[in-house]
C-alpha cells in the first residue's frame, strides 16, 4: 500500500491557476513535440523506446478514461512505466481524458489510423538540446507536486 492510497493525493488549493497552466503547457508541449517528431505514442512503443534509449526520454504522459479503470493489464503496464520513469528521473503525469488527447495528437501520421494514446513519451531530438518552455513549466509543476508527495499528478487538459 502506498501513501497515496492511504491518504489520497494532496488537494490542490483553490485559486491556484497553475493547475490550469499545467494543462495548457501540456497541450503546447504535445503540439510542439509532434511537429518536431519527438512524440512516441502507445504503451508497447513507449516501453520499447524506454528500454532502448531511456536517456532520450524527456517526459511521459499516461492517459485513461473511465472505461480503462478496470483494465488490469493496462494498470500493470502503468505501474511498470511509472517505476521506470521514477528510476530514470523522467517526469510523468496522468490525463483522464483520452478523447482530448486524441483531438490534440490526432491519428498516426504514417497510417492515418487512430493510435494507442494510453502512454505518450516526449523525447529530446539529438541535434540540439531542445528546450521547450512548456516542457520546463511541466518539469517545474511535477517537481512542485512531488514536494507534496503527489508523484504522478493528474492534469486536466483545456477545452
Amino acid at each position: 500500500m502506498t501513501l497515496e492510497e492511504i491518504h489520497g493525493p494532496e488537494p490542490v488549493p483553490a485559486g491556484h491557476d497553475w493547475m490550469q497552466g499545467a494543462g495548457k503547457a501540456l497541450h503546447e508541449l504535445l503540439v510542439s513535440a509532434q511537429r518536431r517528431g519527438c512524440l512516441t505514442a502507445g504503451v508497447y512503443e513507449s516501453a520499447k523506446l524506454m528500454n532502448v534509449d531511456p536517456d532520450n526520454v524527456a517526459f511521459c504522459v499516461l492517459a485513461t478514461d473511465e472505461d480503462d479503470e478496470g483494465d488490469i493489464a493496462l494498470q500493470i503496464h502503468f505501474t511498470l512505466i511509472q517505476a521506470f520513469c521514477c528510476e530514470n528521473d523522467i517526469d510523468i503525469v496522468r490525463v483522464n481524458d483520452v478523447a482530448k488527447l486524441s483531438a490534440i495528437v490526432g491519428p498516426s501520421e504514417e497510417s492515418g489510423e487512430t493510435r494507442d494514446l494510453h502512454c505518450i513519451l516526449i523525447t529530446n531530438p539529438n541535434e540540439d538540446g531542445w528546450k521547450d518552455p512548456a516542457l520546463e513549466k511541466l518539469n517545474l509543476f511535477c517537481e512542485e507536486r512531488r514536494n507534496v508527495n503527489d508523484w504522478v499528478p493528474t492534469i486536466t487538459l483545456p477545452e
